[in-house]
């Protein structure tokens, strides 16, 4: 199959996938088009293998989505930071999940000594990571060992990175939501795992630092 013909199936696969839904789900379109209303704001890998309404099994407009290399929240990055503002002060979800997977190719450039050209200030975010925690990190001799726990770690690391917005802290002291979660993504199994990220005792970890609403004790 050539390239273009590749190109072209995408067009008929997205005709039978309307003509199956009008069948299916008779209302899926009108309620797609008056507004999304999701509960779940899902910050992902762009990793092509996982797909987030899929290993959720939620249908479309019940969870909104932001991804980038490595499920990075990082305080430069206003496309994250927009996207997260967004879904806390509009579209008010319940629940922010960073989403890790195992075998992610972020994470393992990172772990290189490599020079990745304009990539660099991107991993080094995810390096930071690492030298975070290198100690724990070195004592794991098998490679594949070393990577898996720092893709847990990265995504608990940008959990913490979440709850430091203010937005997000606002919203959450005063309504008692959106809650933070991390999970991981085995692609392997299809598995996820929760990452149990303890968003109360992180806030009150970092509270006397990065508190920003006024809800510091001293």
């Amino acid at each position: 199959m050539s390239d273009q013909e590749k190109y072209n199936r995408i067009f008929e696969a997205n005709n039978k996938w309307i003509e199956k839904n009008k069948i299916d789900n008779p209302g899926l379109f009108k309620l797609l088009a008056a507004d999304q209303h999701p509960d779940f704001l899902y910050i992902g890998c762009s990793d092509s293998r996982v797909h987030p309404n899929q290993v959720m099994g939620l249908k479309p407009g019940e969870v909104f989505i932001h991804r980038n290399i490595a499920n990075m929240v990082i305080a430069t990055d206003l496309s994250a930071l927009s996207v997260i503002n967004y879904g806390v002060e509009y579209l008010k979800v319940k629940f922010i999940i960073v989403c890790g997977h195992y075998g992610c190719g972020g994470i393992e450039a990172a772990m290189k000594k490599s020079d990745y050209g304009i990539l660099n200030p991107w991993l080094r975010s995810i390096r930071d990571v690492y030298h975070l925690h290198k100690e724990e990190l070195a004592a794991i001799n098998d490679i594949g060992a070393r990577h898996r726990r720092l893709v847990e770690l990265n995504t608990y690391e940008q959990c913490r990175n979440i709850i430091k917005m203010g937005e997000v802290q606002k919203s959450y002291y005063e309504k008692g939501y959106p809650k933070v979660a991390g999970w991981v993504f085995d692609i392997k199994d299809a598995q996820l795992h929760d990452l149990y990220f303890d968003m109360d005792g992180e806030l009150d970890k970092i509270k006397e630092i990065y508190d920003i609403t006024g809800n510091t004790e001293d």
